[in-house]
């Protein structure tokens, strides 16, 4: 048996980082967190895909939020995403009027999820984009990104963001179309073609 002198510094090893859960199937869903566009407005798009692992295989326990500027690019100051009686504490859903741009959307059994929203309108330089978290097993910290929607290239082409993207790896960020107002946007957490994320200093 090989002793160890653990009061000296540079033999003591770091414990390995371990998460503990995930636990996000406990209070933080929420019914209809994935109906984020009023019903039946005549803007609403549907955004949808897969959380894959490094190995590419489906996170069947992840979490999505988004949010999102309305058409006209304006960010939403009505609150209601997760309104609650005031009497009982039980959960009344949304409104169904007021847009208010965040949604929190559970992966299923397959590692898909899909939202419905308003189709984001251009803030400033930027070209239309939707904010995303993901909260997945195995990540210490959450990481965010964006989802870009195809369709006017020179808006992509001139986004401050995006310009400081490599060329090969732009493509993670923009979603692709499927017709009908449907849109998929795979977030890969590493590997290859891992989706490029952010962070905010």
């Amino acid at each position: 048996m090989t002793k160890i002198d653990t009061s000296r510094p540079e033999n003591v090893l770091p414990t390995p980082s371990h998460t503990v859960g995930p636990f996000y199937g406990y209070a933080l869903p929420f019914r209809g967190g994935e109906d984020i566009a009023p019903l039946g407005h005549p803007d609403t798009i549907t955004v949808h895909g897969y959380v894959l692992d490094g190995e590419g295989k489906p996170l069947p326990d992840a979490l999505v939020e988004l949010w999102g500027p309305d058409q006209d690019g304006n960010l939403p100051t009505a609150d209601g995403s997760m309104r609650r009686d005031p009497a009982s504490g039980d959960f009344l859903g949304r409104n169904g009027v007021e847009f208010t741009g965040f949604g929190r959307i559970q992966t299923d059994a397959d590692g898909h999820w899909y939202a419905r929203t308003l189709r984001p309108g251009a803030r400033g330089r930027n070209a239309p984009y939707v904010s995303v978290c993901v909260f997945a097993r195995g990540l210490l910290v959450h990481l965010f990104t964006r989802i870009y929607l195809p369709g006017d290239d020179a808006a992509l082409a001139a986004d401050p963001l995006l310009a400081q993207v490599e060329e090969p790896r732009r493509d993670t960020l923009i979603a692709v179309e499927e017709g009908n107002g449907t849109y998929r946007f795979d977030i890969r957490l590493q590997g290859e073609g891992e989706t490029v994320f952010l962070e905010f200093q």
